[in-house]
């Protein structure tokens, strides 16, 4: 045992988890801090009359990098959670009556793109065959892998230019698809990692093709079941957990990570500290402020970030069978809706929105005959704008149940017996993202692999980091696979030290 070594784990987002149980299940004592009174991070979860809102994330795709965190801990994640498989995939919606159901049969996709497009029906299977080796490329040889030095970049970097990295996700899909609604539909994806399609790199076209190959899954009883089920498998093969405990300080001493101290007062040791809280507010407020500290927080605090997200959660005495488990609602506009968000700082009139259902796939999410959901909007981050959401969050949720009430859900208003709203400013107190980001770092090609934070300090021994703030990125795959990327270095180290 006193080869073990003591570890803290700062946050406990899928990144965070994941991260303490490949440390915790490779011979440390991890320590799990959570500010807040449960799990999960922007994975929380509200409950209110009977029905319960996953408060973040709902889509689960490659299932094999969490079905791994329970293999290397010699369990089964079937034994923990069941994934049910979601489909259509995603219903897509637009205001001129389209409507595309994006499926896991090939031939029914190539269908539906077919009645849009014949030539972009025959243009589809190369894009697939595009996004495929940009899957192999991105995702099965980079995701886990840390970008450490220039080096290790400038060697990925005729595989990035053959696959016209430089180009924009929806660059790329103009290249192979025609029709304006099947542009935005296979463009899409890139906002769910907190990218605008404009400017996200084409490498991240990626998710498209893990979807089609792992499909997309929902765990039963909603996300943070899910949650709750790493946090027993945490705590199954030894480790610790402390809700309510957030952090003040990361101490350090002559350069090294010494432990945290928490906003009570009180002290946790540790040789390695893991931080899954946002990247700049670990720099800015965390750490003490020597000249190395000081220069990386601003460099840190000054990059580009996502964008911001308007959520609103509500329950309905009236069930919708119509609306699909996950359903993409897009407005008149595109580019210019984008430009509004991610450049103008302009709370725009009118919006597109992902519509989450999750009761078409688990009804154990509503009370008997009614529905759950909740909606989110894209919005500007804190940094753009000067929207104040104190005075505006209520009336764009109002804006937004007469938009649906009017166009898809006939009857919601007066049927809805429960919401609430999570805006911006909530993303900034509650979970400390710098500028209210939902996604931190923009994945643009500058902040790209070497070029985000590093998941291994360079000047603090003993501090790593994990999330989406470091590589590989955003969403569930993103930063799980960011745990196997930073656990690595952890592990590595621990060698170096041992001998």
């Amino acid at each position: 045992m006193e080869n073990r070594f003591e570890t803290t784990v700062i946050g406990s987002g899928f990144g965070g988890l994941a991260a303490a149980i490949r440390l915790q299940a490779n011979g440390h004592n991890v320590t799990l801090l959570e500010k807040r009174d449960k799990a999960g991070g922007r994975a929380y979860v509200f409950h209110d009359n009977g029905f319960t809102f996953d408060a973040g994330p709902t889509v689960i795709t490659a299932p094999g990098c969490l079905d791994e965190l329970f293999t290397l801990a010699g369990k089964r994640r079937e034994d923990y959670i069941e994934f049910l498989p979601v489909e259509p995939l995603y219903r897509l919606h637009w205001e001129d009556g389209v409507t595309f159901d994006y499926v896991n049969d090939l031939d029914a996709t190539i269908e539906q793109i077919r009645k849009l497009n014949p030539k972009d029906a025959d243009n589809y299977p190369r894009f697939l065959d595009y996004t495929r080796e940009v899957f192999e490329k991105g995702y099965t040889e980079l995701a886990h892998v840390p970008f450490l030095n220039f080096g290790t970049m400038i060697k990925c970097a005729p595989d990035l230019l053959k696959l016209e990295a430089y180009r924009s996700v929806y660059g790329i899909v103009s290249k192979y698809l025609q029709d304006p609604h099947l542009r935005q539909a296979f463009s899409f994806h890139s906002l769910l990692v907190g990218g605008n399609p404009y400017n996200t790199p084409s490498i991240y076209t990626l998710i498209h093709f893990l979807e089609r190959k792992w499909g997309v899954f929902f765990a039963k009883g909603g996300t943070h079941a899910l949650i709750r089920a790493m946090v027993k498998l945490f705590e199954d093969i030894g480790g610790k957990v402390r809700y309510n405990a957030e952090v003040a300080e990361i101490m350090t001493e002559q350069g090294a990570v010494r432990g945290v101290q928490l906003m009570n007062g009180d002290r946790v040791a540790a040789t390695k500290v893991v931080s899954n809280a946002d990247v700049a507010h670990t720099y800015k407020d965390l750490l003490e402020r020597t000249t190395e500290v000081r220069a990386r927080a601003r460099r840190v605090s000054n990059m580009s970030y996502s964008m911001s997200l308007f959520l609103l959660y509500f329950g309905s005495k009236k069930q919708f069978p119509d609306i699909a488990h996950h359903t993409v609602l897009f407005g008149p506009r595109y580019k210019e809706l984008l430009k509004d968000i991610f450049s103008r700082g302009v709370l725009a009139d009118d919006f597109s929105l992902y519509l989450h259902a999750p009761c078409r796939t688990d009804p154990s999410m509503a009370p008997e005959g009614c529905d759950s959901f909740y909606v989110l909007s894209p919005v500007p981050h804190l940094g753009l704008g000067k929207i104040d959401w104190k005075s505006e969050g209520p009336k764009y949720a109002d804006k937004i149940l007469n938009y649906l009430d009017a166009r898809y859900m006939p009857g919601l208003k007066e049927n809805i017996v429960t919401q609430r709203i999570f805006t911006p400013e909530d993303f900034s107190t509650e979970l400390n993202a710098h500028l209210g980001s939902a996604f931190s770092l923009a994945p643009v090609l500058h902040q790209s692999a070497y070029f985000r934070v590093a998941n291994r300090d360079p000047d603090v021994r003993g501090l790593y980091f994990v999330g989406a703030g470091t590589h590989p990125g955003a969403g569930i795959p993103g930063v799980v696979n960011s745990a196997k990327a930073t656990a690595g270095l952890v592990l590595e180290d621990d060698v170096r030290q041992r001998r």
